[in-house]
């Protein structure tokens, strides 16, 4: 009997951290001067005030999602273009909680030990890897980044990853093509050349 007590409060014990756990891997993608939120909550705000939505399509055990939140999201040149220009969302694809949308009511699917939720299916075209990015146009339409994709897959630095904002924040992806756009594109990354100076002959 005192077994049995021991044992059940020892995996009481267990659960509680490994909830903690959880709940602290799970916040920590919220952290930084990104002001992440809800898919729902973006809808809601572009209810008053339209905006193109930048979606980062996650999971807890994705690393370099982890390093996308560790080296890139906080940089002050990504973390200000997404902040000014974008509604600025996180997505977990292994979500459980439902998501409503246009009348469309989009649910987590069990698959193997883990599984994936329609909505982030939806917006990567069923290409499930992950970190992935996915922006909207002020009317939810997806904005393509490369011909026939849906979305830009891949860890990205943060001088890779700001041309692609710009090129979507600027609108233009409506003339141009990323490629055109890459050419013409100035880094705020790329150190200014200043002239030498003339020393004494």
């Amino acid at each position: 009997m005192r077994f049995t007590k021991s044992f059940f409060f020892f995996f009481c014990i267990v659960s509680l951290v490994s909830q903690n756990t959880i709940q602290a891997q799970s916040e920590d993608h919220l952290a930084g001067p990104v002001k992440w939120m809800s898919f729902e909550q973006a809808v809601e705000k572009s209810k008053t005030e339209k905006r193109k939505i930048f979606i980062d399509v996650y999971t807890d055990w994705c690393g370099w999602c982890k390093v996308m939140d560790k080296n890139t999201f906080p940089d002050p040149e990504i973390a200000k273009m997404l902040n000014e220009n974008f509604y600025p969302v996180k997505l977990d694809a292994e979500q459980t909680a439902d998501v409503v949308f246009r009348g469309n009511t989009f649910k987590f699917i069990p698959q193997g030990n883990r599984g994936y939720h329609q909505l982030a299916a939806a917006l990567l075209n069923n290409q499930l890897s992950y970190p992935n990015f996915v922006f909207l146009d002020e009317e939810f339409r997806i904005i393509p980044i490369y011909q026939g994709y849906s979305s830009l897959p891949g860890y990205k630095k943060p001088e890779e990853f700001h041309p692609f904002l710009t090129f979507v924040a600027g609108n233009f992806y409506q003339k141009a093509n990323i490629q055109e756009y890459q050419k013409v594109y100035k880094s705020p990354y790329t150190p200014s050349v200043t002239a030498p100076v003339a020393g004494n002959n």
